[in-house]
């Protein structure tokens, strides 16, 4: 099953990816039937969930509604920390990830705009470098893993700053590495040497442990927040949660 799952994420496009993959899994979990875990997202219960990634991480998918570790725990964050469930917010997600998108759009108190560049699964089709929408037009503004990906991060982060309202908040989500600051070369176009450089064939750049300070380079107030580090022990084992993951909470600045 690892084997299986790192050879589709690392050859099949994305954008097919979020089409069709559900369908399998949802399969697949009739297998994983259980009480061990429980996404937090979808509230659905496994024995464990998915091995997922390019070298396979343990319990991290969930076959009903593909959530990964990170989604569990954002959408733990906005439930404890936000007042995302509650408030009314005009919305923007960059990239919507499909665990998300129904269930944020079912919410009765948020106007929700999905948008990206090729994705099936978005409302808006929309470059992060020229966000077609006017200044200060929304609350929040969610785009995870897309930094890794674009040509210009602090231009994108720009324009998430510019459409971010007076008191607009957001999260910034990448793969974050221990490195003193991160790699990028854009004379490196080969696919291969991408991997080895970046991590994955179409990431652009490998970010270290400048991340914060780099993306605060576009006027965002960026902040690293260790939200998982006030969890228990049973709550991470309970959802799968990632032991390390920093949630890069942004404001307008």
């Amino acid at each position: 099953m690892k084997s299986i799952i790192s050879f589709v994420i690392r050859y099949i496009p994305r954008k097919y990816l979020q089409l069709v993959s559900h369908f399998f899994l949802r399969v697949l979990a009739v297998f994983y039937k259980g009480k061990q875990v429980q996404c937090n997202v979808c509230d659905h219960q496994f024995r464990k969930f998915l091995p997922y990634g390019r070298k396979a991480r343990e319990n991290a998918l969930c076959p009903n509604c593909l959530a990964l570790e990170r989604h569990r725990l954002m959408w733990l964050f906005l439930q404890k920390e936000t007042p995302f469930f509650t408030k009314k917010l005009k919305v923007l997600h960059v990239a919507p990830e499909l665990c998300f998108i129904e269930r944020m759009k079912a919410l009765p108190n948020l106007e929700y705009i999905t948008g990206d560049i090729e994705s099936p699964l978005a409302s808006v089709k929309m470059d992060v470098h020229q966000i077609p929408f006017e200044d200060e037009s929304f609350d929040v503004v969610f785009c995870n893993h897309v930094m890794e990906h674009v040509d210009d991060d602090i231009r994108a982060c720009k324009e998430i700053n510019r459409v971010l309202k007076k008191d607009g908040w957001g999260i910034i989500q990448s793969p974050v590495y221990d490195l003193p600051e991160t790699i990028e070369d854009k004379t490196v176009t080969d696919p291969a040497e991408k991997e080895r450089l970046f991590g994955q064939r179409d990431h652009v750049r490998k970010y270290g442990n400048d991340y914060a300070v780099r993306l605060s380079l576009s006027g965002l107030k960026v902040q690293e927040n260790l939200f998982v580090k006030s969890l228990d022990l049973e709550t991470i084992k309970k959802y799968a949660l990632p032991d390390q993951e920093i949630i890069f909470y942004c404001e307008k600045g």
